[in-house]
């Protein structure tokens, strides 16, 4: 067999080699920048080091007792919070909450459950229902007796009904708040920055205002969305600790040692299961009102044949109602059901439509007030050219009072003759009104008498001068000015 003249077997044998050696460069450089970002994220994110735990768990205790002067500060601070809710006043609310103490018992809940404190829990629990108490009292003595308390402001109503960001405030604000706290060296502004955000007074105003007037709705949706705000921060502080491995309380008794550890654990869950729950729900409702906001404007405000005169969404019982101005045929109630089925959380609501074959009251009025606005603007104009022509007809010398030069000069004289006490005298037209709608003419003399007269010889005078004019110009009614 002969040789091939063609050899490539250590040509690609080297070829191989080269491929191989490049692939693991190529490993190798991924592999260390892998290391370099996970490097640079651990440097930038990771804060475990830098938490001084026993001045944070020293400071958190320091906080929770609520008495003296932190009772004082609370009252003032409800009290200036619960003005800005009612003037409706966002700056003023801020200013309240970068005095509140509110934060110290909540913190302390959630630390004496992270590192099983059982007797802190206590000290915390006790003085967060002493603050709530003090709150509401305070709230309820300033809606219930100040003169301008009764108003429904927006301030006071968005504090009523929480929704997702309100779970998402009150979460994140709590993990800013505790990973603050855990830093050596406290950060101030970022404290003061979570108690703006976390906004634990505006609900206790509101509930206060909802007891002042008696309205138990505005107080259950204020106390719910404070009940979110305090379960989030307690549970982002419980996360917290956890994650920064705090030391647990130990006990000499192991027995003791033991119960409460489970009774930890117990609160713990609990803790937990209820802001899962209450995250559930609201995440829900916020999706189906949503989609319901998206269904008004697509497939009712936006069809000109229909129109919409009211309507009431009930998520509690899946229903939705609508009241519809003129008749609603079946074809268009097929059609509103059908899209209504598009939205996935809506498709199983009840939906009612009601539809009225007559003009309802309120579009009766409607075009009643648009009629007499349509007659009041004609009659003005029509008064307008009434008066247009009146001053032509003067113009060209029609006898009603307005005078040519030689005219006005004979009128002058013989006033001066007749009433010798007179200083100065003009005559002119006015137009005027007295309900702003319409116009009319009036003769107007004005006139200056000397000032060694008394008040009353002037007016006796001016009744003379105007009956005098009355009787000369031929004119039914005359105004005297005085200078």
């Amino acid at each position: 067999m002969e040789e091939s003249k063609f050899n490539f077997s250590d040509e690609e044998t080297l070829g191989k080699d080269q491929v191989s050696q490049s692939k693991e460069a190529v490993k190798k450089d991924a592999q260390g920048l892998f290391q370099s970002i996970r490097k640079f994220l651990n440097e930038l994110l990771a804060f475990r080091e830098d938490t001084d735990r026993d001045a944070t768990i020293n400071a958190i205790k320091g906080d929770i007792p609520f008495k003296g002067a932190t009772a004082w500060i609370l009252i003032c601070s409800i009290f200036v919070a619960s003005v800005g809710l009612n003037a409706n006043s966002t700056a003023v609310v801020i200013g309240a909450m970068l005095i509140s103490p509110l934060m110290g018992p909540i913190l302390g809940v959630g630390m004496s459950i992270a590192i099983n404190d059982i007797d802190s829990l206590r000290k915390s629990l006790i003085n967060l229902a002493v603050m709530i108490v003090l709150s509401l009292i305070t709230a309820y003595l300033f809606f219930r007796f100040f003169p301008l308390g009764s108003q429904e402001t927006s301030e006071l109503l968005g504090r009523t009904k929480p929704d997702l960001r309100d779970v998402f405030i009150a979460f994140f604000g709590g993990l800013a708040l505790i990973i603050a706290r855990t830093k050596k060296g406290t950060i101030a502004s970022v404290i003061f920055g979570v108690a703006i955000a976390t906004a634990l007074m505006p609900p206790l105003c509101t509930a206060g205002y909802g007891l002042a007037k008696g309205n138990f709705d505005y107080f259950g949706g204020a106390m719910y969305l404070f009940g979110i705000n305090t379960i989030f921060i307690a549970l982002a502080t419980f996360l917290v600790l956890k994650v920064l491995r705090f030391p647990m309380l130990r006990y000499a008794n192991s027995k003791k040692r033991r119960n409460i550890s489970r009774l930890a654990l117990l609160i713990a869950v609990v803790v937990m299961i209820w802001p899962l729950y209450t995250f559930i729900k609201v995440f829900k409702e916020s999706q189906m009102e949503n989609e319901y906001e998206l269904f008004l404007t697509q497939e009712v405000e936006s069809n000109d044949s229909l129109w919409l005169q009211r309507q009431k969404f009930d998520a509690e019982n899946e229903k939705i109602t609508l009241y519809f101005n003129g008749d609603i045929n079946e074809a268009v109630e097929t059609d509103l059901r059908n899209e209504l089925n598009r939205f996935e959380h809506l498709k199983d609501f009840n939906l009612v439509i009601n539809g009225n074959k007559n003009v309802s009251a309120e579009r009766l009025m409607d075009l009643y007030d648009r009629a007499l606005g349509g007659i009041e603007e004609k009659d003005s104009i029509i008064n307008y050219l009434n008066l247009t022509i009146e001053t032509l007809n003067s113009e060209l010398g029609s006898n009603r009072g307005m005078l040519s030069i030689e005219d006005f000069t004979d009128l002058a004289k013989d006033a001066k003759i007749k009433f010798t006490d007179l200083q100065y005298f003009g005559f002119a037209k006015m137009l005027r009104s007295s309900d702003f709608k319409k116009a009319d003419t009036v003769a107007l003399a004005n006139i200056k008498w000397k000032s060694s007269l008394t008040d009353s010889v002037m007016s006796s005078k001016e009744k003379e001068l105007s009956l005098w004019i009355k009787e000369e110009l031929k004119l039914k009614d005359v105004e005297i000015k005085r200078d």
